[in-house]
């Protein structure tokens, strides 16, 4: 007997289940959504779907801005440079892969 294959779905979560895996309160994750701190996506019915990494990215807003004391505009600006050194040292794996010697040898 065979059943109908139903699309894959990727993994997301929703509000209380970023809220419980990043430690703070679901009204705070709402306010780094409003802020655009953390990206969330909206169903039909109105209801926020998160990234799996959503709960990494709360977490590093909230240890920027009590650590550092950076006002969430400061976060979104480091956030935003920390993203981007990611992609830079991506390109550079790739156009230059590591050599075992330093190269001003």
């Amino acid at each position: 007997m065979s059943s109908p294959l139903l699309p894959a779905l990727p993994p997301r979560f929703d509000l209380g289940m970023v809220a419980v895996a990043s430690g703070v309160h679901p009204e705070l994750v709402l306010r780094f959504v409003e802020l655009g701190l953390v990206s969330a996506r909206t169903d039909a019915s109105g209801r926020l779907w998160f990234a799996p990494d959503a709960p990494e990215q709360v977490r590093r807003v909230v240890r920027l801005h009590a650590d550092l004391s950076l006002n969430y505009a400061a976060v979104a600006l480091v956030t935003d440079l920390l993203a981007r050194i990611d992609v830079l040292e991506g390109r550079r794996t790739v156009v230059r892969p590591r050599r075992e010697t330093p190269p001003w040898r």
